[in-house]
């Protein structure tokens, strides 16, 4: 059985996804006086991840909208 090929990246319910480069890693967690540990998770293995050459412990930029806030940043360490 092969598997569907399907760039979900596209699909409009699916937000933006960005690898940072290590200089931004560096901002945001000092932005936010965290860590790489204590960010939301994200596995390697997520179809939206897909292109973006990610692995473990590059941190993901997730860019949503929302009619109401506007754009809003969700950052997530790939695990």
């Amino acid at each position: 059985m092969t598997e569907l090929e399907l760039d979900v990246s596209k699909h409009i319910l699916v937000p933006k996804h960005e690898k940072l480069s290590e200089e931004e890693a560096k901002g945001i967690l000092t932005k936010y006086n965290t860590s790489e540990k204590r960010l939301p998770r994200i596995l390697n293995t997520d179809p939206a991840l897909r292109g973006l050459d990610a692995e473990i412990g590059d941190i993901i930029r997730i860019t949503r909208k929302s009619q109401t806030v506007g754009t809003t940043f969700y950052y997530r360490v790939v695990v």
